[in-house]
């Protein structure tokens, strides 16, 4: 199977991006100074950016995965949230970081912190690789963000288009023709 025939434009480039999720990490480092912390990262989008980012985070930590589809192999959200793989550690009075790729209407991000505090978390936080705030429908705390967007749908370092264009060092903007 071949990738959808794409253009794209470089909106983010690799050496910008270790940048920032390494301050992602200090930041995140200093406010759990002395705890433990729990990444829940939501998969498959986040990997890549959690990946690094856990790298940067000087505390003692845990990583589970969740899967959440609200777009499928569309360009624009459904608005419709199913867990395709739920959590498998438990979390009950932990601090947890949510992982996430991008947080664009703020359907998918509240839908999920709802569900994660049912397991009785001490604090639940969002860490966010890209924020389109432009485009919030429902608001949401977003507390770490990496870089605020607007418009225009964006791959590479994890985030596809129909399952292609993960692996791009860079984030790209897909241009219309």
């Amino acid at each position: 199977m071949k990738p959808p025939a794409v253009k794209l434009k470089t909106l983010i480039d690799s050496e910008t991006l270790a940048r920032r999720v390494a301050e992602l990490g200090r930041e995140i480092s200093e406010d759990y100074k002395g705890e433990s912390l729990y990444i829940c990262c939501i998969l498959k989008g986040a990997f890549v950016f959690a990946a690094d980012l856990i790298r940067h985070i000087d505390c003692p930590l845990r990583v589970d995965f969740m899967r959440l589809a609200s777009y499928g192999n569309a360009t624009e959200s459904r608005g419709k949230v199913k867990i395709t793989k739920d959590v498998e550690l438990s979390f009950e009075g932990c601090h947890v970081l949510i992982v996430e790729d991008i947080v664009d209407t703020g359907y998918t991000m509240k839908f999920l912190v709802d569900r994660l505090k049912l397991h009785k978390p001490k604090s639940v936080r969002i860490c966010a690789m890209l924020d389109k705030r432009s485009r919030r429908e429902i608001d949401v705390p977003v507390d770490y963000v990496g870089f605020t967007i607007g418009d225009g749908f964006v791959l590479g370092y994890g985030l596809d288009y129909a399952e292609f264009y993960r692996d791009l060092s860079d984030i790209c903007v897909m241009e219309t023709p």
